[in-house]
């Protein structure tokens, strides 16, 4: 008697998944924690790999430009850094994070955004979402990057480093925008402080007389500033004693866009 086929129902997918490419792309996320260097022998250790395993990887990737080496270190090569510079870091990020910025505007019922950050000083918001309000900010925000000492996504990246680096930045009096911007850098360092405690940062009329906006930061496992969710809108509104549970619904939302993203 032949046997029969298996139907879709019962049949479990097979597992298409390349192990070797997959270790392969587990060593070169472990390699960017090491920017100096780190030998195979700790390398595999660190991942949980047999060393012979990781070293055949080490010499594939090394062959093609993907990893250096000098003497027993490794680092990353000169073909991911090529290849980083091509990518687009915005491509396939904003699609995951829209629908989690949706629902939390309709929970909060305002407009929240998320800003990826492309380094120490920079920023690109590129998602956002709005509640359906009649008196509320929308399409304002996307692909734009506002003053650091008077946005709640710059303070955040700004609370980030060093105050030394801070002064060394923000040198001088600040620009103005509105009277309650901060203009004196040391004024605002105190406030670093204080985000660095709180864990979020706000603005209070200090970009646009009548905004409010409170943003947390979001990161990945190791603690790396990877972006900023911010919630912005009329500040009578905000501050009417909302503002710890927005903060507290920034909190969750920060930390699962930080688990989307890893």
């Amino acid at each position: 008697m032949p046997e029969t086929e298996p139907t879709d129902e019962s049949a479990e997918a097979p597992d298409l998944t390349n192990k070797s490419v997959v270790k392969a792309m587990t060593l070169l996320r472990e390699l960017g924690r090491h920017p100096r260097g780190i030998t195979v022998t700790e390398l595999a250790q660190i991942v949980g790999m047999t060393r012979p395993t990781a070293f055949r990887l080490l010499l594939s990737m090394e062959q093609v430009g993907f990893v250096d080496r000098t003497e027993n270190n490794y680092t990353l090569g000169w073909e991911m850094a090529r290849l980083g510079r091509l990518a687009d870091p915005t491509a396939g990020v904003a699609a995951k994070v829209q629908p989690i910025l949706e629902g939390v505007a309709q929970e909060i019922s305002e407009t929240v955004s998320f800003a990826l950050v492309k380094s120490q000083t920079e920023y690109e918001i590129i998602a956002e979402a709005s509640a359906s309000r009649l008196l509320q900010v929308s399409n304002l925000y996307v692909r734009r990057q506002y003053p650091l000492h008077a946005s709640a996504t710059g303070k955040i990246l700004l609370a980030d480093l060093a105050d030394t680096r801070v002064s060394q930045l923000l040198s001088g009096t600040l620009a103005s925008f509105t009277p309650q911007t901060i203009t004196d850098s040391k004024v605002l360092v105190r406030q670093l402080k204080e985000i660095r405690e709180n864990g979020y940062a706000v603005i209070d009329n200090e970009l646009e007389e009548g905004l409010f906006a409170v943003a947390v930061g979001v990161r990945d496992a190791d603690g790396l500033l990877l972006g900023v969710v911010t919630a912005t809108g009329p500040d009578q509104r905000m501050k009417s004693g909302r503002l710890a549970g927005t903060v507290e619904q920034l909190r969750s939302t920060a930390e699962e866009i930080g688990k989307t993203l890893e």
